[in-house]
C-alpha cells in the first residue's frame, strides 16, 4: 500500500513536516509494510519554505534584510533549480514587530524587495513569493523602492515606502527598476481573494490585526486607493479590484503592478512545484490535514487542494485535524474520504500544544485501523 502524506503546517504548533512525520508513524503502526511518502506542505504563507526543502530538495539561503520597521533580521529563503521561494513574512512579518510596536502606518515590505533582489544575484528566473502574515499595509511599496522604483511627492522628493506614506505619492518613476526583474517570472502565491481597498479590502479586514485603529484603516484604505489611482496613471496597470490583490496589506498589488506578477493560488504553485501530481498518480490513500477545518479550508485553503487532486485520480483522502468547525457533511460533500479530529478526548489548547505529535499519530492509528476492518470485510 502507498501512502502519500500531505499535510499542512499546524500553527504555532508544528511544522509541516513534523505532521507528516507524526502521521507516518501512525500509518506504519497498523501498515508497517506501508509505502509512506512524505511532502510537507504549505499554502505560500508560514512554512512555505521548508514545505520545499522537505518535499522537493531545495536548498536553503540566508541574508540579513530590512525587518518591518528597518531593523536588519537574517531570514531564509530557498532555491531550487533556477527557482526562488520567498516567504514574505519572513522578511516583514507580524512576528517581527512586538505587540506594543505594531502600526501599519510605519511598517515596510523593503525587505521583502531585498529578497527579490538577492534572488536574482542568484541568477533565479522564476520567483514565487508566498504571502501571508504580513505586518504591512504599504501596497508593495517598500518592496519595489528596494528594487529601484521611485515614489515622489509633489515637490518631487522621494517618499518612502510604508503606509502612512501612500496618501503622500504624487508620482512613480520606474526608470530605474532592476532591468533583471523583466528577465524573471514572478508570481505571487497566495489564498485570498481579498481586492487592493474597500470594504474587503487590505487595511479593513486586515489592519486591526496588525495594530491599526479605526482612525488608521481608514487613512490606510484611503492611502491604498490613492495608490492604486498612481498605479493606473503611472504604471499602467489597474489593480483596483483585481482579486488577490489585498493580500499582505496589498503587497500582492504591488507585486503585480511593478513586477508583472501573477497571483495564483498557493496551494496549487506548491503542488506543481512539490510534483505532488506524479506521487499521487499511483497512490493508494492520501492523507492531509491542518489545525483546523472549517469555511477557510472549504474556501480553497491546502487541505481542499490535496482533497481534488486526489479525486482526480480516484485516491480518497483523509484528513487529520485539531478540531472541525461546521457541519461535516460539507467537508464529505467537498471530496474528503473521512475526517478524522486528534484529541482524544477534552483537552486545553495548553495540552494539545504539548502533545499534538503523538495524538497526530494516535489519530492516524485510528484511522489506519478502521480501515484494516474495512479491508477485512471486503
Amino acid at each position: 500500500m502507498k501512502v502519500v502524506i500531505a499535510p499542512d503546517s499546524f500553527k504555532e504548533c508544528l511544522s509541516s513536516a513534523a505532521v507528516a512525520d507524526a502521521i507516518g508513524r501512525g500509518v506504519l503502526r497498523v501498515f508497517p509494510d506501508a509505502e509512506t511518502v512524505k511532502v510537507p506542505m504549505a499554502d505560500g504563507g508560514e512554512g512555505t519554505v521548508d514545505a520545499f526543502v522537505a518535499a522537493a530538495g531545495a536548498s536553503v539561503k540566508t541574508r540579513l534584510v530590512a525587518g518591518p520597521l528597518g531593523n536588519r533580521v537574517e531570514a531564509r529563503y530557498a532555491i531550487l533549480e533556477n527557482i526562488a521561494i520567498i516567504e514574505m513574512a519572513a522578511a516583514s512579518g507580524l512576528d517581527l514587530v512586538p505587540p506594543q510596536k505594531r502600526n501599519p502606518l510605519k511598517t515596510t515590505t523593503y525587505g521583502t524587495g531585498e529578497f527579490v533582489r538577492a534572488a536574482l544575484d542568484d541568477g533565479a528566473a522564476r520567483i514565487v513569493v508566498g504571502v501571508g502574515g504580513s505586518a504591512t499595509v504599504d501596497g508593495g511599496t517598500g518592496m519595489a523602492q528596494a528594487l529601484g522604483v521611485r515614489f515622489l511627492d509633489k515637490m518631487w522628493n522621494d517618499v518612502d515606502g510604508c503606509g502612512g506614506n501612500l496618501s503622500k505619492i504624487d508620482r512613480i518613476d520606474m526608470s530605474k527598476l532592476d532591468p533583471r526583474v523583466k528577465r524573471c517570472t514572478v508570481e505571487v502565491a497566495c489564498d485570498v481573494t481579498n481586492p487592493l481597498c474597500g470594504e474587503r479590502g487590505a487595511a479593513r479586514i486586515y489592519g486591526p490585526q496588525k495594530g491599526a485603529s479605526a482612525a488608521m484603516v481608514d487613512e490606510l484604505d484611503r492611502g491604498l486607493a490613492h495608490l492604486a489611482h498612481i498605479i493606473k496613471r503611472d504604471v499602467g496597470v489597474d489593480v483596483s479590484d483585481l482579486p488577490g490583490a489585498g493580500a499582505a496589506g496589498g503587497l500582492a498589488a504591488g507585486l503585480v503592478a511593478f513586477l508583472g506578477a501573477r497571483i495564483r493560488s498557493g496551494v496549487d504553485l506548491l503542488i506543481e512545484t512539490t510534483r505532488l501530481e506524479d506521487k499521487v498518480r499511483d497512490a493508494d490513500l492520501i492523507i492531509t490535514g491542518e489545525g483546523k477545518l472549517d469555511d477557510q479550508t472549504l474556501s480553497g485553503k491546502l487541505p481542499l487542494g490535496v482533497a481534488r487532486l486526489g479525486a482526480r485520480f480516484g485516491v480518497p483522502t483523509i484528513a487529520i485535524a485539531g478540531s472541525v468547525e461546521g457541519d461535516t457533511k460539507w467537508f464529505y460533500d467537498a471530496g474528503f474520504a473521512a475526517i478524522i479530529t486528534i484529541p482524544p478526548g477534552p483537552a486545553t489548547i495548553k495540552t494539545s500544544l504539548k502533545n499534538a505529535a503523538a495524538w497526530i499519530a494516535d489519530a492516524t492509528e485510528r484511522a489506519m485501523r478502521l480501515l484494516q476492518l474495512g479491508q477485512a470485510f471486503g
